[in-house]
């Protein structure tokens, strides 16, 4: 269930402790973190010993950046009742971020006494020991330096673990189920209009990587990073995928939900998992949609977890973990003024390609797509697209619905089917308002006065404004 459900399910019953671990793990997960301690907590004073509401109100806080803070509750957690094992586990964890290495690893010990399944190879691996074996160990462990040890990251990438793939099965072969688009391939015939867009990708990606013999007689490898960008709904993931059609290319496609993750050092080895899918069945397109959300502005970020994200991301870039050959890595943004300018400098997502709403003509295709197996008579396409102007194709589908459901209330009255018209079409263009526009508000700004650059100089040209 959704955020909104869950909090009116919850709404009508309060102290249902099972739905209340629902909706704090949606939270989380949605990374409304203080709505999701106040959830925890609330959890904890209906059922003071709930294991996953300590875990949950452990990890917020974490991701808060309020170790001490984790510390101190888990602590007085641990005085009402010292024989529960996820206490000891999370302070456990908590003491080894701390770097106070010996309280960790004897609070680890501890949690495996009580609890042998609590047992974890990512934490001992942490620690720089097995804890059960070695208690009395003095070694200290180093923290892995992904984008430096002091931005929390306590986990090497290149050990991802993920158990979620079948039994036995290569990580890699897990990930390539989970991430690996199996749709029949589509090509730039059978998306609608964009053409200017598609020369532009043609110049600037596709021919280099079907020339790459003569590109690397140059010394330019095939690959790099490319960003679209624009309003949403213009077709930025579809002109991607077409885009792996055309050089037949395996495409990766990648949401903020699938690399995001509440536990320390993860998300930056779900994150290197996911390129080393790319690099293993290249040639390949691997597109992130809402990238700005990975690759946001460090000095906006208020902790460190997101600074080692960024950090990790931007090496996996540079290729200074593995070689990109063949890898084609396509960002999408409606919003490229909000990502860190180390990303938009050369080899990284140097090229920027601005995907504006569908012209004309590529109304009428995207018109003449929706109005397939519908009842119609003639429709007049062209007045129906100039009548559209500015549209996004996500806004098209939307006046074609609301045409839809007039002739369908009209045809319940009449007891027959009443066919689209181009009235019908155009009337509810006219009803339906344009939500490019409040992105070109936003954009129109930063393309004046935040432009130095010249990185948003099509949105101006779009515009028909001169700087």
């Amino acid at each position: 269930m959704d955020i909104p459900t869950l909090r009116q399910a919850v709404e009508a019953s309060p102290d249902n402790v099972p739905l209340l671990l629902l909706y704090g793990k949606a939270l989380a997960d949605a990374f409304e973190l203080d709505e999701a301690k106040a959830t925890y907590e609330r959890i904890l004073k209906l059922d003071a010993d709930n294991a996953v509401a300590i875990r949950g109100v452990v990890n917020v806080l974490q991701q808060l950046g309020k170790y001490s803070e984790a510390i101190i509750r888990v602590e007085h957690i641990k005085e009402r009742n010292p024989n529960l094992a996820q206490v000891w586990f999370s302070l456990a964890e908590l003491y080894c971020v701390d770097e106070q290495l010996q309280l960790a690893r004897d609070h680890y010990q501890r949690a495996c006494e009580l609890d042998p399944a609590l047992r974890s190879e990512r934490l001992e691996r942490q620690l720089g020991q097995s804890a059960t074996e070695q208690k009395d160990a003095k070694t200290e462990a180093i923290p892995t330096d992904v984008g430096g040890a002091a931005a929390g990251a306590m986990r090497d990438p290149n050990e991802w673990d993920d158990k979620r793939g079948s039994e036995g099965m290569d990580p890699l072969e897990a990930l390539k189920i989970e991430f690996l688009d199996k749709r029949e391939k589509i090509r730039f015939s059978e998306v609608g209009g964009m053409e200017s867009l598609k020369e532009t990708i043609r110049m600037k990606i596709l021919y280099p990587m079907q020339n790459a013999e003569l590109f690397a007689a140059y010394g330019k490898k095939a690959g790099g990073g490319v960003l679209l960008y624009g309003p949403p709904g213009c077709g930025k993931t579809l002109i991607s995928r077409a885009t792996a059609g055309e050089i037949d290319a395996n495409f990766i496609s990648v949401g903020l939900h699938q690399v995001l993750n509440m536990w320390l050092g993860e998300s930056e080895a779900k994150l290197h998992a996911i390129f080393e899918l790319a690099r293993k069945y290249a040639p390949s397109v691997l597109f992130f949609d809402e990238v700005d959300a990975l690759a946001a502005d460090r000095k906006d970020l208020r902790t460190s977890a997101g600074r080692t994200l960024i950090n990790q991301f931007l090496a996996e870039l540079d290729g200074n973990i593995a070689e990109n050959k063949d890898v084609l890595v396509l960002g999408a943004t409606n919003a490229p003024w909000h990502l860190d300018s180390a990303f938009l400098r050369p080899g990284r997502f140097d090229q920027l390609i601005f995907a504006p709403p569908p012209d004309e003509p590529a109304r009428r295709d995207i018109l003449d797509i929706h109005l397939k197996n519908k009842p119609t008579e003639k429709i007049d396409l062209s007045k129906a697209a100039g009548a559209m102007k500015n549209f996004s194709g996500a806004d098209i589908k939307a006046a074609v619905d609301t045409a839809t459901e007039t002739a369908v209330a009209e045809a319940m009255k009449k007891g027959k089917l009443v066919p689209l018209s181009t009235k019908a079409i155009t009337s509810a263009a006219k009803k339906t308002k344009p939500s490019t526009m409040k992105w070109f508000d936003s954009a129109k700004n930063y393309a004046l006065y935040a432009n130095q650059s010249g990185f948003y100089d099509d949105v101006l040209t779009y515009l028909g404004i001169k700087k």
